[in-house]
């Protein structure tokens, strides 16, 4: 059915419309081209975008999906119009597994004169109000990123997120210093956020030949292990550099013979569980709403369920307030119909850290972590009643807008003692951290075994970014 150009004249909210037109230069490559309008209506003239589709990567959810468009847009607030172009695609004939990028040397849109054909096309898909002070000029915007290839390993679809896949990519490494230069990533994605990591690993090659590395590509014949020695999503170091405002209880606890316990809310593939285990002797529990979530996590991502990491499905919600009205973690536990079995100690069971990683699930409101849902009351009452007398909270936020922000810290002012801040330094986002109890900061203290092993593997920029609020 044709389209009608009177169509594309005014703005109308999330309106999304895709179609295929002829490629100026090649009848046997139609391009496809996706139009969407902001949630918003602008107060004064509309401004309106053009983004070309990285080439080969026009499979990916970012740019195949309603969805992915809407997050493209959040990316670029000012804009009220976002027209994407690029080649046609048809799933359905898309290989799967596996389906392999590499990153091309240049853009053939480009080196066809896109810049001077598509012209009338974007002026006759931008809105009649546009044109008040005369033909606009519509900035073309280039998807830039540091994927330089990747691979589709495996997807699936989960009770509660959906679909996701699993994939393996080489990024650019500014340091230079992972694999001579060559850095290999494994990432979980989830179809209603695409453009949103939700797990990020090192990995790397099987066969680990020092004279090899050259010679190893994704999709290649070389597979990929799981490197859980560092935190590579960007603001799980962050929230892991939080236990300095606690070390020296921790340390107290190991002291005694104990090993100090975690509470993640949120697992995903499980990297911050695994590193809480290896690198800092915790003994984990890990909550997670998604059965699949976790069966990725322990085929790809390295999550082991062993005497010190129990993991089970559940509510978060429903699992803080179960523990709490338990008293104690007893030998055999239930959590959302899934039986565990906990570990206690003679601190009631309660943790040194509560750990939570969640985000909204309404893609439409903007990318926002945490959920409204955490930041009632009585749940925040509950993280508090699970955590040891010393024990402290240490959440992942995204802030969609100001007013999110100051909502979420006076609700954590009125149930917490003390709130800190760490910046993850990505513009995006950031880490809160509330204690159970007064603290007394004192990172210099040399007797903390604790502390040093802690400085050995997160940052010290993070360690000493920590602000109170």
């Amino acid at each position: 059915m044709a389209l009608d150009a009177s169509t594309f004249e005014t703005l109308t909210p999330s309106r999304f419309i895709s179609f295929t037109i002829p490629h100026p230069s090649c009848s046997n490559s139609p391009l496809r081209v996706a139009v969407l309008d902001s949630l918003h209506q602008p107060n004064e003239l509309p401004q309106v975008g053009a983004m070309l589709v990285p080439e080969g990567r026009e499979v990916d959810w970012i740019f195949s999906t309603e969805l992915g468009h809407l997050q493209l847009l959040f990316s670029t607030p000012e804009i009220s119009r976002l027209i994407l172009i690029g080649n046609n695609f048809n799933e359905g004939t898309v290989p799967f597994p596996p389906r392999v990028y590499h990153r091309p040397f240049n853009c053939s849109l480009h080196l066809q004169g896109f810049e001077v054909w598509s012209k009338p096309l974007l002026l006759a898909l931008s809105p009649k109000s546009l044109f008040r002070k005369g033909i606009p000029e519509i900035p073309i915007l280039i998807y830039d990123d540091n994927l330089v290839s990747s691979m589709v390993v495996h997807q699936c679809v989960g009770m509660h997120v959906g679909e996701m896949l699993v994939e393996d990519v080489e990024i650019e490494n500014g340091s230079g210093l992972l694999h001579r230069g060559r850095e290999f990533r494994r990432r979980l994605r989830f179809k209603r956020m695409p453009n949103l990591i939700q797990t990020e690993i090192c990995i790397v090659p099987e066969k680990d030949d020092s004279d090899g590395l050259d010679d190893v590509l994704i999709g290649g014949d070389v597979g990929f292990v799981p490197d859980l020695k560092v935190l590579v999503h960007p603001y799980l170091g962050p929230m892991v550099a939080g236990l300095v405002l606690n070390s020296e209880y921790v340390e107290g606890r190991i002291q005694n013979g104990f090993r100090p316990k975690a509470l993640c809310l949120g697992v995903g593939g499980g990297a911050l569980v695994s590193f809480l285990r290896t690198q800092l002797g915790f003994e984990v529990m890990g909550v997670d709403s998604d059965s699949e979530v976790l069966r990725m996590g322990r085929e790809y991502f390295g999550l082991e369920e062993c005497e010190f990491v129990h993991v089970v499905v559940g509510d978060a919600f429903e699992s803080l307030k179960k523990l709490v009205c338990h008293g104690n973690l007893q030998h055999d536990c239930e959590v959302n119909g899934f039986r565990g079995h906990l570990v206690e100690d003679e601190v009631n069971g309660k943790f040194e850290v509560v750990m939570v990683d969640l985000d909204s699930s309404d893609i439409r409101n903007g990318v926002s972590s945490p959920p409204l849902e955490f930041v009632r009351k009585d749940v925040l009452l509950a993280a508090k009643l699970v955590l040891c007398e010393f024990g402290i909270l240490a959440i992942n936020v995204i802030s969609p807008c100001r007013s999110f922000y100051d909502n979420l810290v006076s609700s954590f002012q009125d149930v917490f003692h003390e709130l800190y801040k760490i910046d993850v330094g990505n513009g995006e986002n950031f880490v809160l951290v509330a204690t159970a109890s007064p603290l007394v900061f004192s990172a210099g203290i040399c007797d903390n075994s604790f502390l040093m092993r802690l400085k050995s593997v997160i940052p010290e920029a993070y360690l000493n970014s920590i602000t109170k609020i």
